[in-house]
């Protein structure tokens, strides 16, 4: 099952990172898509910086590919050059506002919490330095942890039986690996846990 618990542990990274970019770019009217394309403009070369190359990048359709560039070209983010040599190629060229919001809002910001955590230990495993680094960027943007039930401060055994102490209801034994949006991770554990993993 480590193959299934590290799948899930980059699903639920890659989750996070999205939400926390949908926040940034509602606050300024853009989509998550909008910054993607400016940031491919910002780094692509002058061969590749057209509608066609955006949509073979981002494998999107035509329609949505100029729907986007009409939003960034209105917001002033970007404007359209024709080929100094062939009249039917279009180049979009980031403006100087455009160029200012990629620097601003530069994805691999979300990264840098996380790979402080990751590079002061020396893990095992990938499936170590996942958990790490996703423990670090739900601390970092005060995110539920929904961590398996056997890894939460909540999680009791009484009698030889399972218990959640907050509910006050019993945990079954099937259900001990799997997540819960009420768990509250213990302070020297990943907690990230899935059926039949053993990290706990």
């Amino acid at each position: 099952m480590q193959n299934l618990s590290t799948y899930k542990l980059i699903e639920r990274i890659g989750m996070l990172l999205r939400a926390e970019e949908r926040k940034k770019y509602a606050a300024i009217g853009l989509q998550p898509i909008h910054i993607q394309v400016l940031s491919f403009l910002d780094y692509c070369n002058s061969y590749s910086n057209t509608p066609a190359s955006v949509t073979e990048y981002f494998g999107l359709t035509k329609g949505t590919v100029s729907q986007t560039l009409q939003v960034l070209e209105r917001k002033g983010y970007l404007q359209k050059q024709l080929d100094e040599e062939d009249g039917r190629i279009i180049h979009l060229i980031l403006t100087d506002q455009g160029r200012q919001l990629c620097a601003e809002f530069n994805p691999e910001d979300f990264m840098i919490v996380a790979e402080r955590s990751v590079m002061a230990n020396n893990f095992t495993s990938l499936y170590e330095a996942l958990a790490a680094m996703l423990t670090s960027l739900q601390k970092a943007y005060q995110v539920k942890s929904f961590g398996a039930c056997n890894s939460c401060v909540n999680f009791d055994v009484e009698d030889e039986h399972f218990l959640c102490s907050i509910t006050r209801l019993p945990v079954f034994q099937a259900e001990t690996h799997k997540i819960c949006r009420e768990h509250v991770a213990m302070p020297t554990q990943h907690h990230f846990n899935y059926p039949g993993e053993r990290h706990v």
